[in-house]
Order: structure tokens, then sequence, then C-alpha cells
């Protein structure tokens, strides 16, 4: 078992999954608009805090993702975040993209963009304390989208990445996103997820990424928000299950979901329903961003200070998450 996958498996293993908590400083600021809190760093930061000192730290969660301004924030007892992390068991990661900007001679589609000097921007991130790195390509679906040119040089710039991230000694997280944005049937969704995910392994086994020491975070395979041919959560794990057992290599040790826009309830149960029907040696978590906090922030939008109230909610939410990852959730458990 090599360090790098001795990584991935702390992060994802025994039910635990990632909190996604990169949101840059912009889309921080809409979420913290969108419940009437100023947006600066202390608030920021304080938010953050409340939920890293959660109790549900220890047993749900084992990775947190961090946004360049919060790895080098210190707590208000005057430990740095890192570090705050790693005391409750979690691995400190870092979201090291600059974000997806518009594709040259493809209109509509987006590159994502921040290989130059990563090298030495990883190394400074290994130092804060970082043991996990996560990159995100965006691709849109409609009928001519994704286009070869976006799957391949998305793909391009994830192997890329992913090799200088080992190279530190450090976990990538690959991150192909296939949004939900447009009409699209989920069987659209599930015929290019599958073409994206392939092109990203053909590009990280040839760029000679070591496949255990990585983690994958796609997608779940699901109808266009604009779309009249919904499909049941049931016909979801099914269907993702089947795109992942055709795309991706033994060798990967895990794959944590991200929520990409699915509401609380609707992201747990179907990863629960996806473990229920896992008969792959892959394990099924999640890396959730709003799926994990948006019930935690409307709280403690009420009452900043109230750290007590806001940790509970998070707590049930991470727990929820836990026992899906585990294919032991129920509806029934939300409300006890």
């Amino acid at each position: 078992m090599s360090d790098l996958n001795k990584i991935a498996l702390k992060i994802i293993s025994n039910g635990k999954g990632i909190l996604a908590a990169d949101e840059s400083n912009g889309t921080m600021t809409k979420r913290l608009t969108s419940v009437n809190v100023t947006s600066t760093p202390e608030n920021r930061l304080l938010f953050r805090e409340i939920l890293f000192s959660s109790e549900s730290m220890k047993e749900c969660i084992g990775g947190v993702i961090l946004y360049d301004e919060t790895i080098k924030q210190t707590t208000s007892l005057g430990k740095p975040i890192p570090e705050l992390i790693s005391s409750s068991g979690a691995v400190p990661g870092i979201k090291v993209d600059t974000g997806a900007k518009d594709l040259a001679n493809s209109s509509g589609e987006k590159i994502t963009e921040g290989l130059d000097g990563l090298r030495v921007r990883l190394k400074k991130y290994y130092e804060l304390g970082a043991r996990f790195t996560k990159w995100r390509g965006v691709y849109s679906i409609s009928d001519e989208h994704p286009s070869k040119l976006a799957i391949y040089s998305n793909a391009h710039s994830l192997a890329r990445y992913a090799a200088l991230v080992q190279e530190s000694g450090m976990v990538p997280i690959v991150e192909p996103e296939l949004l939900m944005e447009g009409n699209h049937s989920s069987d659209v969704c599930l015929n290019k997820t599958s073409e994206v995910i392939k092109k990203c392994f053909d590009e990280l086994i040839l760029h000679k990424i070591d496949l255990s020491g990585i983690i994958l975070k796609p997608n779940m395979i699901l109808a266009g928000e604009q779309s009249k041919d919904k499909i049941s959560n049931e016909e979801v794990a099914h269907k993702t299950l089947k795109c992942l057992k055709g795309s991706v290599p033994g060798e990967v040790p895990g794959i944590a979901f991200l929520s990409g826009g699915q509401s609380e309830i609707e992201a747990t149960k179907n990863l629960n329903l996806i473990n229920n029907i896992n008969n792959t040696k892959f394990i099924m978590t999640y890396s959730y961003g709003r799926a994990l906090q948006q019930s935690a922030l409307k709280i403690w939008s009420k009452n900043i200070d109230g750290i007590e109230a806001t940790q509970n909610t998070f707590n049930h939410r991470a727990k929820m998450c836990s026992l899906a990852a585990k294919g032991k959730w129920s509806y029934e458990l939300e409300s006890k």
C-alpha cells in the first residue's frame, strides 16, 4: 500500500466523506448574502470554524477541502485551521485550480486553469498542512456539448494537475463535473459522463498517475434541471453505478460524489441507494458542499454567535451522509 493510497483511504473509509468548504470568496459572499450575513474574512472564518469544531468531524468527515484564504487563517483560539481539522482526525485539503474560463474556439464551453506556478503553490500548501487537493473540470451538456475539444482539454489538464500533486506527496481529487443545467435526459447524461470519465483515465494513465492514490469526484447520473423526463432515485443509483463500473479502473480506491445542485435529502437518499446496490470494490461516499452546509448556514445566520444550534444542525446532516455512505440511511432517521 502506497503512502498516497493510505491517505486516500483515511479520507473516505468507514463511512467518512469530504466536507467541501472550498467556496471562493465570491461564491461564499453569495451564500452569506442569501441569508443576510455580511461577507467578511472574519465572518467566513467564523462559520467555517464552527463547522470544523463540530463533534461529527471525528466520526463522519475524513477530509475538508479548503480555499486559499481559509488554509492560511487562524482560529479564535490561535490554532491554524489545518491543525484544527487534523486534531479531529480529518485530513486538510486544498482547492488548487484557479477557476473555469472560456475555452478558446469552443463557444459556451469552459477550460479550468491554474497549472502555471502550481508546483510552487503545492509546496507551500504542503507546508501549511494540506495532504490532498482538488481540481474541477466543468462540462455543459447539450446536443453539441461537451465537445471533443472540451473533453480532451479538461482531461489533459486534470492529468497534468494530478501528476504535479502526486509528485508533491499529496492525493489529487479528480473532479470532472457534467452540469445539471439543461433539458437533457438521464441517458444522455449517462453516455456523456461515461465518455468524459473514460477520457480522464486515458490521460491519467498516459501521465503515469498512481490510480490507487487518487479520489474520483464525479456527478451522479441525473436528468437535466429543465428535463421533463425525470427519473426515480432508484434509477439514479442504477445508472450512476453502471456509468462508474464501465468507466473507472479497478485500482481507484474510491469515489466521492459531488451533490451538484441536489437538495440535502436528495443527495443523501441517492448516495444511500447507490451503496445499497454497490457490487464493486469501490468505496462510494460523499464530497458535499451545500448538501452538508445549507441547513447549518440558515441556522447560523439567525445568530452568528450561536455555536451549539449550528453545530447540532451540521452534526445531523453529516451523520445522515455518513449513514448513506454505509447504505444505512432511511428517511425516518431524518426526524430523529
